[in-house]
């Protein structure tokens, strides 16, 4: 039996986990030797009880590694071993890396120039494009985006950096046979076609709960810091940044509106010495050891293309009213003291000369050209 096949067969018994398998290789030498142990050689490894025990010796009825193998081959999965060179070199450096690595895609060297972007899956317009702006642009610099393929933040920054022309890891908490969720499955398959997607879980595991804050190690572990674009502050972006912090890999926040709820956990984290990220360069600025000067000049936001619209006294000043933060139409009436229907004429002015948009729900934001 090969080095790959008894580990995939340790990485799908249930229980087990890294750091028991690390402690049962490093006891017995090599994958196959723990497969033939006897339970009372087991058991003498810490972390490892009776009920653990009884399991490996009986792996043949709860694996079928031929199972796995072709499961894996017919989605275009390929199975990669912490042992592996092709293995991810930021992810060796971790305490528990991930045994087996599911692999979709690609993994380059240049990966290790990786920042993960993370977030809440209820995030606002302002966190999504300010989570997708900083991904293109550090995608566009070379970097690659690391994230959770979630909705929200990490749907954002993987879009991002799609649009940068740049690489991108999505890192799932199942099994390739039951990808999570099912909405980005599209988006997976682009991800793949210039990155990779990746997983530690066998190809049949579903999306448990349980999962995902253990994922977020790996997250973490890929990148060489985290980046939390908006996050509460009980929530899995804060995980990440806590792993990242064990990692001993940088953090770093962007700040949003102090009263938010969304975005408490990147306050507590700025607080706690959390790096402010208002701009491409607040990231890059940490890494530039790591690269020559030309590979730091990026795209910057774009600004207004064009000669910039003459605006009247009440479109100007409902323009200052209006921000990256979306802002219902009775907010903005109050706030500016014109009548309904001269506020509503000046928005659909504003909107015509391509300054802000409407969303749903009667809500309006400064358009991106102007962020």
């Amino acid at each position: 039996m090969t080095d790959l096949e008894s580990l995939l067969i340790l990485n799908s018994l249930p229980l087990l986990g890294t750091v028991r398998i690390q402690l049962l290789l490093k006891r017995f030498g090599s994958p196959q030797n723990v497969l033939t142990a006897k339970a009372d050689e087991l058991v003498r490894v810490p972390g490892i009880d009776k009920k653990i025990s009884e399991s490996i010796i009986s792996w043949q009825n709860l694996v079928s590694v031929e199972e796995e193998l072709r499961m894996a081959e017919q989605a275009g999965v390929r199975i990669l071993t912490f042992l592996d060179d092709e293995y991810p070199e930021n992810l060796k450096q971790i305490y528990d890396p991930p045994i087996i690595f599911y692999v979709k895609g690609t993994l380059l060297p240049t990966d290790k120039h990786a920042i993960a972007i993370v977030g809440t899956r209820r995030s606002t317009l302002y966190g999504r494009e300010t989570a997708a702006r900083l991904a293109r642009q550090l995608a566009s610099a070379g970097i690659t985006i690391v994230s959770g393929l979630a909705r929200g933040i990490d749907t954002a920054a993987h879009e991002g950096a799609l649009q940068g022309k740049g690489r991108s890891i999505g890192v799932l908490g199942s099994g390739f046979n039951h990808p999570y969720p099912t909405e980005n499955l599209e988006l997976m398959e682009r991800i793949a076609a210039s990155g990779a997607v990746v997983s530690e879980y066998p190809m049949n595991a579903t999306p448990d709960p349980m999962n995902f804050p253990i994922r977020n190690r790996v997250i973490s572990g890929l990148s060489l810091g985290v980046l939390v674009g908006e996050a509460p502050r009980h929530s899995g972006a804060m995980i990440t940044a806590t792993h990242a912090l064990n990692q001993n890999r940088s953090v770093f926040a962007v700040p949003g509106r102090v009263d938010s709820p969304t975005f408490a956990g990147n306050h507590r984290l700025l607080k706690e010495g959390a790096k402010l990220v208002e701009d491409v360069e607040d990231i890059l600025g940490e890494f530039e050891y790591l690269f020559p000067p030309d590979v730091l000049r990026v795209e910057k936001a774009a600004g207004p293309r064009g000669p910039v619209p003459i605006l009247d006294d009440k479109e100007q000043k409902i323009f200052n009213l209006l921000s990256a933060e979306e802002k219902d139409i009775e907010e903005i009436i109050m706030q500016s003291g014109l009548p309904a229907k001269e506020v509503s004429v000046a928005l659909l002015q504003l909107e015509v000369k391509r300054l802000i948009r409407q969303l749903p729900g009667k809500k309006f934001v400064r358009a991106r050209l102007v962020l």
